[in-house]
């Protein structure tokens, strides 16, 4: 590999500072996760022992070199023993990353069944909701309008928020993937004002005018009758059946997904070429 400098008799060259970059990335992770808790204090011992081993086998001190990498041997086997709730939860973060969803197919059959079973459980309430599933790029913006909670989504989660007693409860809830990015958020309305001779409510509006937008599915469970609508790209279906709801939705994130691999395919190839 190509040498870029030297630090005494050290040579440093591409390759050497792509490997400390993904090694500090790595370890920047691990300690974002552990933050807080008694893991740290045996992370930040184990760092200590790792940077000496690294002087003392650059240094060809082999003695020491060699006493370090026993006793650093020994404190990983310890750590990952001692600490695998604070590894598997560095885990789940890892498998939740957008990159590696790409390459996992994810469960819109279970996000979509989760959404259905919580619009038709309001509807026979008569509880309204809005809910907002971002399909493609996230919309910030309307995000921050609301209360953040990222927090996974469940039916019961879904139903706390829209209970008419909840303080969450007006504005729209905004899903990422299988996240609750936020609630209570505002959402611009659409200049539609009637559909198929039917006036159109402020939920109704603001379901569509954000679908006109940006890439996303609005779901509607109207509080005054407790139909429940769908809008994405500016087009409003009123009165869906349970089924049809969950196909509609099954079948737009499905092809959601499968555009999002062939874009990253496509910008490879292009790399490439």
């Amino acid at each position: 590999m190509f040498e870029l400098f030297k630090i005494g008799f050290i040579s440093v060259s591409l390759l050497d500072i792509i490997d400390i970059a993904l090694v500090t990335f790595i370890f920047y992770k691990l300690y974002s996760v552990i933050r807080g808790t008694i893991a740290a204090q045996i992370f930040y011992g184990l760092v200590i022992v790792l940077i000496l081993s690294f002087f003392a086998q650059a240094a060809n001190f082999k003695a020491l070199g060699w006493l370090l990498k026993l006793i650093s041997d020994i404190w990983v086997i310890a750590f990952i023993i001692l600490f695998q709730p604070e590894i598997r939860r560095l885990l789940v973060l890892v498998g939740r990353s957008p990159f590696f969803k790409m390459f996992i197919k994810s469960d819109e059959s279970g996000l979509a069944d989760v959404i259905t079973e919580t619009a038709f459980e309001l509807s026979q309430h008569q509880h309204g909701a809005l809910i907002i599933i971002v399909k493609s790029a996230g919309i910030r913006g309307v995000s921050e309008t609301g209360e953040i909670i990222n927090a996974r989504v469940s039916k019961s989660l879904l139903r706390s928020i829209f209970f008419p007693r909840s303080p969450l409860h007006d504005g729209a809830v905004i899903i990422r993937n299988d996240m609750i990015e936020a609630a209570r958020c505002t959402l611009p309305l659409s200049s539609i004002m009637n559909v198929d001779g039917v006036s159109l409510g402020m939920r109704h509006r603001a379901g569509l005018g954000i679908s006109e937008q940006a890439d996303v599915l609005s779901v509607i469970v109207s509080e005054e009758t407790g139909s429940i609508s769908i809008a994405e790209s500016g087009r409003l279906k009123r009165g869906l059946s349970k089924e049809a709801l969950r196909n509609y939705l099954s079948n737009s994130l499905k092809a959601s997904g499968e555009k999002s691999l062939r874009g990253l395919f496509e910008q490879v190839n292009k790399a490439k070429t």
